[in-house]
């Protein structure tokens, strides 16, 4: 995440703070007016602590608008980032109807806006959608255009996997990550086609570089879950366990890759990868199965 984006992040959750803190005041100064008026007639006159709470409700408001005023011009940065359509496309993948979000992306890039983010979400629904030639040569139009992207490697990387050159997309995210080597999901991609590739040991140096970092649920369960095997392998057993706990604390994030399987029938990869996905449940209600019998 940019400095810049961080800042805007950070001004939303302070204003959102501010907001509550107004809001506070307003109802405890409420309160207590109604307390004293309890036991003694209200005056009619604006008491200090009348005026505190009206102050508390101005400053709430005031900070409510200014929270939906840097949303606003945060999500339409974001928008301007990835390129028009580029969320309609991605929905369209979701429901996978994978063409019209193909015709759509190539009118969005026919008009000029082209982004690494386009391209790689394009050379995703032609692979869903079988076209792995075009597939192809999206990915390698998006190292041409974008040599010093992270992203645009990470593009090609998607673009091997899907046609099962696992050692092609490892050379490609291990470029990915010499250029933005502070991002753990280069880091989990590199291990998953490294395990793929059969450079398990490899793969371990990879997760453990992931590991340094704060992932998603959807890269941090499968991450652990290797890790978790690899430090019970060696007799690591302090860090298998954190792993493990780890794991076990994300497993909602396996959803996500399970919506994927279906756009994935009928590929190397997707056989794979429902193959994972269902050692890590096996892992996952045995952990939970050995808590429950205090194992």
């Amino acid at each position: 995440m940019s400095f810049r984006r961080l800042l805007g992040w950070a001004a939303v959750f302070t204003s959102v703070a501010l907001a509550a803190l107004g809001f506070i005041v307003f109802v405890l100064g409420v309160l207590i007016e109604l307390a004293d008026g309890i036991t003694e007639p209200l005056d009619p006159y604006i008491s200090p602590v009348a005026q505190m709470s009206l102050a508390g409700l101005c400053l709430s408001a005031s900070m409510i608008l200014l929270g939906f005023l840097l949303v606003g011009v945060l999500l339409a940065r974001q928008s301007r980032q990835y390129g028009a359509g580029y969320g309609e496309a991605y929905r369209l993948m979701q429901k996978f109807k994978f063409p019209e979000a193909i015709q759509l992306l190539e009118r969005v890039l026919a008009g000029g806006k082209i982004t690494p983010d386009l391209l790689m979400l394009l050379t995703s629904a032609y692979a869903y959608n079988g076209q792995l030639a075009k597939a192809q040569e999206t990915a390698d139009q998006a190292v041409r255009m974008f040599p010093r992207d992270a992203g645009a490697y990470m593009t090609l990387a998607n673009g091997y996997r899907m046609q099962a050159s696992y050692g092609e997309a490892a050379i490609a995210l291990q470029t990915a990550a010499q250029l933005s080597p502070a991002q753990p999901i280069i880091w989990a991609e590199l291990g998953f086609v490294q395990q793929l590739a059969g450079e398990h040991d490899s793969a371990m140096e990879s997760f453990k570089h992931a590991a340094l970092y704060s992932m998603p649920s959807m890269y941090a369960v499968r991450v652990n879950y290797y890790l978790s095997r690899h430090y019970l392998k060696v007799g690591e057993r302090d860090n298998a366990e954190r792993a493990t706990e780890r794991m076990v604390a994300t497993q909602h994030g396996l959803q996500a890759w399970k919506s994927t399987l279906r756009a994935l029938e009928g590929t190397a990869y997707g056989s794979l990868l429902h193959y994972e996905i269902e050692k890590i449940e096996e892992a996952i209600d045995e952990t939970e199965g050995k808590r429950k019998h205090g194992g």
